[in-house]
């Protein structure tokens, strides 16, 4: 029987890989795209550890890359559950390289990838609850929290359906765009 609640501790995992000539771009750094796919790995690996069943990346929300990463560092990302819904999960990722000779360390950015869990044959699956410790687990739920609810209902101010220039127009006097309706 699987648990019914699980400390984020059960989720944790930690990627370190080191960065080489063929991950990066054309400017000799290492391509965003490249560091995308490990971020995902992570993601994959907190997720199915702690739900115990495969899992599949739904979104990501927000990437920002703050640092460039330099061929020959190490790259490490830290990565576990921050919330958990009925068959979802986010994942929260910090993402460091580290300079071998000179042991300097960067934070080259931070992400959230939601997951959802799946059975074996394709559906969703019930997660574990998440088992809130200390002032900084609950401060990273209720910041989800709060995010999906924003989302929501900005998903629902724009939709298709509901949209209605008109009650925008003067929103976009100050930004550098022409309209032609």
């Amino acid at each position: 029987m699987k648990a019914l609640f699980k400390t984020t501790d059960e989720s944790e995992i930690t990627l370190t890989e080191l960065m080489l000539p063929s991950h990066s771009n054309f400017s000799g750094k290492i391509h965003g795209g490249f560091i995308l796919s490990l971020m995902d790995k992570a993601a994959f690996a907190s997720a199915s550890k702690f739900s115990g069943s495969y899992c599949v990346t739904a979104s990501v929300n927000k990437v920002d890359f703050l640092n460039p990463v330099e061929v020959g560092e190490l790259l490490t990302l830290r990565a576990r559950i921050n919330y958990t819904g009925n068959t979802s999960m986010v994942v929260g990722i910090r993402v460091e390289s580290q300079n071998i000779q000179t042991g300097e360390i960067k934070h080259c950015n931070s992400s959230y990838f939601s997951m959802v869990a799946k059975d074996e044959n394709g559906n969703s699956f019930k997660v574990p609850g998440l088992i809130i410790r200390n002032k900084q687990e609950m401060r990273r739920f209720l910041r989800t929290v709060k995010r999906l609810k924003t989302r929501h209902k900005r998903d629902s101010e724009f939709s298709t359906e509901n949209f209605n220039p008109e009650n925008y127009k003067n929103a976009l006097d100050t930004h550098n765009v022409k309209i032609e309706l």
